[in-house]
């Protein structure tokens, strides 16, 4: 088994939950790498826990597929275009309760860390004023109402949103 390869918008999408570790082969390289990605896929195709992290990482599974791994709403006008690409095409998703969205600051995107709940985002203020204080207050990082933390990679600034069945 090969060190799972390395994304900058979603660095540890083993820890977040959105590969598990299994022997299935990747539908599109048909290698067995001993992690599944478990995240959405958005395709004509109906690809589930199907592909490897390596064919996330080279942009082989996106064009195989015309796939990509998340949405990306309200994007800020001074993001480049590769970043968009590279979120939508060579990163791993999240799934959420809802539609799941990318966020962006400093002209980037950020970093995906995972779930979160209230308890969480008291240890990072910045994040914590972006939803409103009676929400946050239900959320848990398995409950039915669940937070998603970044971080950007540029100043650090901590950004959440959150969502619910």
């Amino acid at each position: 088994m090969s060190d799972v390869p390395t994304f900058r918008y979603h660095p540890d999408p083993v820890a977040t939950g959105e590969v598990i570790t299994g022997d299935a082969p990747c539908r599109c390289c048909g290698r067995q790498r001993g992690f599944i990605y478990t995240g959405p896929v958005y395709s004509a195709d109906e690809v589930v826990e199907e592909l490897c992290l390596w064919c996330i990482a080279d942009g082989s599974a996106a064009t195989l597929f015309e796939a990509e791994f998340t949405d990306v709403a309200n994007v800020p006008d001074d993001v480049p275009r590769a970043v968009l690409t590279e979120v939508l095409t060579r990163t791993p998703g999240f799934s959420g309760w809802q539609q799941e969205h990318w966020m962006f600051h400093c002209a980037d995107a950020a970093a995906y860390l995972g779930k979160v709940g209230y308890e969480d985002l008291l240890t990072v203020p910045e994040a914590l004023e972006m939803v409103q204080q009676d929400y946050v207050r239900t959320l848990s990082p398995t409950g039915e109402a669940t937070g998603y933390l970044f971080r950007c990679l540029h100043c650090g600034t901590h950004l959440a949103y959150s969502d619910h069945v």
